[in-house]
């Protein structure tokens, strides 16, 4: 069972749906796919260790929700400027299911 947080923190956390524009498997590895995001006012970078779940042809399109405002971080050489939003399957990242809203919506748009 995991720690339980308050109402308060849950509000500091920025989800927001994000378009994937264009997604290619990041130098140096075969776990990290660098991927390029629209949120809408902006673009972002995010490096996020799907590549071997994911092909980068059938990421490009796709709407899911990301970590807005996670600090930068740094992988294998590859700035993330957050973090996408997926399931761990099996509990030990031996497959991984990204989520998407059920219906068409603004990048950048607020889950709340």
């Amino acid at each position: 069972m995991s720690d339980t947080i308050s109402f308060s923190d849950f509000q500091k956390l920025d989800i927001r749906i994000g378009k994937i524009l264009s997604a290619e498997k990041a130098e140096g590895t075969e776990k990290l796919m660098k991927m390029q995001v629209d949120f809408g006012e902006e673009k972002r970078q995010i490096v996020a260790s799907i590549a071997e779940f994911y092909k980068p042809e059938d990421l490009i399109g796709k709407e899911c929700p990301f970590l807005f405002n996670l600090e930068p971080k740094a992988f294998m050489g590859h700035e993330s400027q957050g973090m996408i939003l997926a399931i761990d399957v099996e509990g030990d990242m031996s497959d991984c299911v990204l989520l998407h809203p059920n219906k068409e919506v603004k990048p950048g748009a607020k889950v709340v």
